[in-house]
This record gives C-alpha cells, structure tokens and sequence, in this order.
C-alpha cells in the first residue's frame, strides 16, 4: 500500500513593496494564488488587495506548515522584511507567470 505525499505551503503576500504583508498556509499554492488575484476570498487579503506572491516554503506535513506560520506570524515586521528580501530582493510576484488550472 502506498502512502499519497502531500505538500503544504507556508507563504507570504503583500499588495507593492514594502506594502502590507499576510502569511497564509494552503495545500495547493496554485488554486490559493488564483482565489487571491481574483479577490475570491473574503476578508484580510481581499480588503488591502493583497495578491502578489513574495515567498514560500514547502512542508509535506500540515502540523509543520502552520507551527511555521503561527511563529512567524510573532516576528518582527523587519525580521519578514529580511526573509523575503534574501531569496526575493526585488519583491516579485513569483506567481505572476503561473497558470491556472482550475478544476
């Protein structure tokens, strides 16, 4: 019997540089940047037209994704600046070429 392997996503978003941030947890990034861009969630993101995609990190456990999330979401604002700016210093939208495949 073989054991499906999941993917979650710890990820963050803002609206323009230096802008309003959000951290997020999914299981499909895909479909969550989607509901995202086209403003399909309620809310936090929706209100302050949060969309663009500036960093993300993959689990393959849940637990692990949102233990991530919970403590990140008690840093600094800088210290989230840093993350962001050491793997995306020119804070693109990594999701602004994607696909969407909607089922």
């Amino acid at each position: 019997m073989y054991k499906t392997i999941h993917q979650y996503y710890l990820y963050i978003l803002t609206n323009k540089t230096c802008g309003t941030l959000y951290i997020g947890v999914t299981n499909d990034l895909e479909r969550r940047m989607f509901e995202h861009k086209n403003k399909l969630i309620e809310g936090f993101t929706k209100k302050y037209g949060l969309y663009k995609l500036l960093y993300f990190e993959t689990y393959q456990y849940v637990e692990d994704a949102i233990k991530r999330e919970k403590n990140m979401k008690k840093w600094k604002r800088q210290w989230k600046i840093d993350l962001i700016e050491k793997e995306n210093p020119n804070w693109k939208d990594l999701s602004k070429d994607w696909t969407y495949l909607i089922e």
